[in-house]
């Protein structure tokens, strides 16, 4: 990956020169090899530190938000799904093409920072080799940007192995108790930290309905009730938008499987709207499946 960090770092600081950005988004490196942290550059010599390895996993369309409102010109570094994400800022009207310079790169794969943190701090054992990928990585299907200025690195094949919905199906399986007790179980862990929320580059809203306190919509305790209303709001807010960046359960710090919830709905849009995948293809003024409507839209659930 050295060749791809070098090819970035050029490309990044002839933006500079040229004065084509204000700012790039990429990752600079830590003290420790698993310390691949986002970075935003804003000189040329800044970009002398812009890296991109094993740990850049990270999905920098996030930060966009952060610049949404000013007229900087931004250079971004995007795997596949941080360009999905793009596509869904975009489509969101949160950014305006124009204002973006992005430089696809194919991506092998990342390893997961936060499984290392735990085995450097001795609170998690090492399994396997090390090597393994993030257990999001085993579920991409789509490693490759699909909107760029510029390509660095080669294109990468899907590591999707055996069916994509395989949790989904197994969850169809179980009848409505089940289901209700299974969700019940599993969000009664979480503890509202709202970490999902934010590294979330579909979560764009400027105030956030669980922010509100006049009307409150949601209480702050951790009950069962009020923790499955956040999570299903939350995922409804998600259906035709997820790119399945993975980011929200990697994060979970209690380990909330998010992405089964976010895979239902995928799989539902698909269904009923479809064929759609969430951030695929840019198209100037496209919408998301729920963001429009129809009078041919399936209506048997009423």
């Amino acid at each position: 990956m050295k060749d791809i960090s070098n090819k970035i770092r050029e490309i990044a600081q002839t933006l500079f020169k040229e004065k084509k950005i204000d700012v790039f988004l990429g990752w600079e490196k830590g003290a420790l090899d698993f310390q691949t942290v986002p970075f935003i550059a804003r000189s040329e010599a800044d970009a002398r530190k812009l890296v991109f390895d094993e740990y850049s996993i990270h999905n920098l369309a996030t930060l966009l938000l952060k610049f949404r409102d000013g007229s900087e010109k931004i250079g971004i570094a995007a795997k596949g799904c941080d360009s999905r994400s793009i596509v869904r800022l975009l489509e969101d009207k949160q950014f305006a093409r124009e204002r973006l310079h992005i430089i696809g790169v194919g991506c092998p794969g990342m390893k997961d920072p936060l499984q290392a943190i735990g085995m450097y701090s001795g609170l998690k054992k090492q399994q396997g080799d090390g090597n393994a990928l993030a257990a999001k990585c085993y579920e991409c299907v789509q490693p490759n940007p699909v909107i760029y200025d510029d390509l660095v690195g080669s294109q990468q094949p899907s590591r999707l192995t055996g069916e994509r919905f395989a949790r989904v199906n197994a969850m169809e399986q179980m009848n409505a108790d089940e289901r209700y007790r299974f969700f019940e179980d599993t969000l009664s862990k979480c503890i509202r930290c709202y970490a999902c929320r934010q590294v979330c580059p579909a979560c764009n809203c400027r105030t956030c309905i669980f922010d509100e306190m006049k009307p409150q919509w949601v209480g702050r305790e951790n009950s069962p009730e009020d923790n499955m209303m956040y999570h299903l709001v939350k995922a409804s807010h998600m259906a035709g938008r997820c790119v399945e960046c993975g980011e929200c359960e990697r994060v979970c710090p209690v380990n909330i499987p998010l992405m089964l919830l976010n895979q239902k709905l995928i799989k539902d849009v698909n269904t009923f709207f479809g064929p759609y995948e969430a951030g695929m293809n840019y198209v100037e003024g496209a919408k998301p499946p729920l963001s429009s409507y129809s009078e041919k839209d399936p209506d048997d659930f009423i």
